[in-house]
């Protein structure tokens, strides 16, 4: 595993903890957020609480994937990411300086997950035949 991996993976299981924690926090409190009034993509905080508390766990789970160099992690760790970036653009109005920050990191696990090559991987392993 390359550093850029190993940090993604990091970069994910924190980002992952700390959505769940947003999450729980949009939940458990309505002042938490201030209001935003109109906003063409708002959801209740309610709603969001939700959206941050499930992608946050789920991040969070495929971080630890990406770190115990499971297969199935990679791909699924650029959806989460995916999904977390376009998740905190539409949060900016409630959190703009920490939705910029996850924004910036997601750009960054994405990056890490789609550039990684296994090393003994080669461009036309996929065409060889058996």
């Amino acid at each position: 595993m390359t550093g850029g991996v190993l940090f993604a993976g990091i970069l994910m299981l924190c980002q992952g903890v700390l959505a769940a924690l947003e999450g729980i926090a949009a939940l458990a409190d309505g002042d938490v957020y201030g209001d935003v009034g109109e906003y063409v993509y708002r959801i209740s905080l309610t709603g969001w609480g939700w959206i941050h508390l499930v992608l946050g766990v789920c991040v969070a789970v495929t971080g630890a994937g990406v770190l115990k160099g499971a297969s199935w992690a990679r791909v699924t760790g650029i959806v989460f990411a995916s999904l977390n970036l376009f998740a905190h653009f539409l949060f900016l109005p409630y959190a703009p300086l920490w939705s910029v920050i996850v924004i910036a990191l997601d750009i960054f696990v994405i990056w890490a997950l789609a550039a990684y090559r296994d090393p003994g991987w080669a461009p036309g392993d996929a065409l060889r035949r058996p």
